[in-house]
């Protein structure tokens, strides 16, 4: 019990006439940009970074510390 080409035919006019040409169109082209920006996302998601990010510099442990600093210890209100 599969679907003849009739029957698509029929689906299809029902499908145009509910939500009209227009809307049909702008579907169509919300879905192809849907599809181009998966590939594009798959695409960049392989390839490898030329260059690496250089790491990040980590503050030394016995840094002096300036004066303007100030140290505090917050506090959760309950």
């Amino acid at each position: 019990m599969g679907l003849s080409t009739t029957h698509l035919i029929i689906f299809l006019v029902i499908i145009v006439v509910i939500f009209g040409t227009k809307k049909l169109r702008n579907i169509g082209a919300d879905l192809g940009g849907a599809v181009k920006g998966f590939k594009d996302g798959m695409k960049d998601g392989t390839e490898k970074p030329a260059d690496p990010a250089a790491p990040a510099q980590q503050v030394a442990a016995n840094a002096p510390v300036s004066k303007e600093t100030i140290d505090v210890e917050a506090k959760s209100k309950h």
